[in-house]
């Protein structure tokens, strides 16, 4: 048997759960580049829940045609949200994701930080790394109709 490989699920939307660093790191690189209105970030303080709805670039499509998709990232378990440089509900601000990681806590607690373009960082302060990112659209083809680069 050999591990599923991207271009297995084509256009398939992907599901994926991240319960360790190593899982998120995955979930992270496929996040990265994606955009979203700040107006598109909810936390739940009732649900424990922060959920963002992104357009994400679809890494996993490769070389083919530049495409997006949306998709939820949805952080549970969470007791507190801070940020910098962001300001939730703005419908009129995009923000760019760069990166998602983990930061541990003393026991299995932590923190989920959200790094956007222009410094803004959101964190979530969580009793345990439980986090989900599900395609909720068909993929679309890229309004820029360009790959996203980091050129220096």
């Amino acid at each position: 048997m050999s591990d599923a490989r991207f271009h297995d699920a084509d256009g398939a939307p992907l599901r994926l759960w991240a319960t360790d660093p190593e899982d998120l790191q995955i979930v992270a690189a496929l996040c990265q580049d994606a955009v979203l209105p700040a107006s598109e970030m909810r936390w739940s303080r009732e649900a424990r829940t922060l959920d963002l709805l992104l357009n994400r670039f679809r890494w996993e499509h490769g070389a083919r045609t530049p495409e997006r998709v949306r998709c939820v990232l949805r952080a549970t378990d969470v007791r507190n949200v801070r940020g910098q440089g962001v300001v939730p509900g703005d419908a009129d601000t995009i923000l760019s994701l760069l990166t998602v990681e983990w930061v541990p806590g003393p026991d299995a607690d932590g923190a989920l930080r959200l790094t956007f373009a222009g410094d803004g960082v959101i964190e979530a302060a969580c009793d345990c790394l439980d986090v989900t990112l599900s395609d909720v659209t068909r993929p679309y083809a890229a309004p820029s109709g360009r790959t996203p680069s980091h050129d220096a």
